[in-house]
């Protein structure tokens, strides 16, 4: 029988992931105790992980208790899009020395999968592939100040960058991804400083459309 430390971070991981791929959208209820039906545990666990959460601003906790996803915002999304453009690419130029050949092959093959997916028409996978992506690298320069915040910062934005999906034009943002790529296997920090910047900026500029749209 798993421990209730094991079930809290079973739903943690579980809830991070689906939140990373935009799973839920902006404004979602949570439901406490469809979560603990769902993991067949008990609510403690469950509301443990969504504290762990919440503490991350991935989730909101109200007064009485109820539980969602952050609403989609203007205010929120350029604060949140500004965090990326000043993390995302100084952690990727940190990381650079440190992609080995292992690593350069499992990015590309998160790339390829990213690429099937979204013409299959799978968007949890394309969400999560897109965030392997981009951390595989983040996370090879061994930063234990960076990946944290960048963390919490995709937990945030993968409801928002889920409401994108289904625009033709989000496509662009996967040539990005050949472009750091390419900038890796020459070792050049500049050119993937740049790749990385022109990835966000596409997803600002869908994103802006979106809300455009809404408001």
């Amino acid at each position: 029988m798993r421990d209730l430390a094991t079930q809290q971070q079973q739903v943690y991981q579980t809830l991070r992931e689906q939140l990373i791929a935009g799973r839920f959208k902006p404004g979602t209820a949570v439901s406490l105790r469809g979560i603990a039906s769902s993991f067949a545990v008990g609510l403690m666990p469950v509301r443990e992980a969504i504290n762990r959460l919440a503490g991350e601003r991935a989730l909101e906790v109200r007064r009485n208790g109820r539980v969602s996803v952050p609403d989609l915002t203007q205010p929120r999304f350029e604060e949140l899009m500004q965090a990326r453009l000043q993390l995302e690419p100084p952690c990727a130029r940190w990381a650079l020395p440190f992609v080995d050949a292992e690593c350069l092959a499992r990015m590309e093959a998160f790339d390829a999968t990213m690429n099937s997916s979204y013409g299959s028409g799978n968007a949890d996978a394309y969400m999560l592939e897109n965030y392997r992506f981009h951390f595989e690298l983040y996370r090879a320069g061994g930063s234990q100040v960076f990946v944290p915040l960048l963390e919490s910062v995709w937990m945030q934005f993968g409801p928002f960058m889920r409401s994108v999906y289904d625009m033709s034009e989000t496509t662009a943002i996967v040539d990005k991804h050949k472009m750091a790529l390419e900038a890796i296997r020459r070792h050049d920090q500049d050119a993937l400083e740049v790749a990385i910047r022109a990835d966000i900026l596409d997803a600002v500029h869908l994103l802006r459309q979106t809300l455009a749209s809404q408001y």
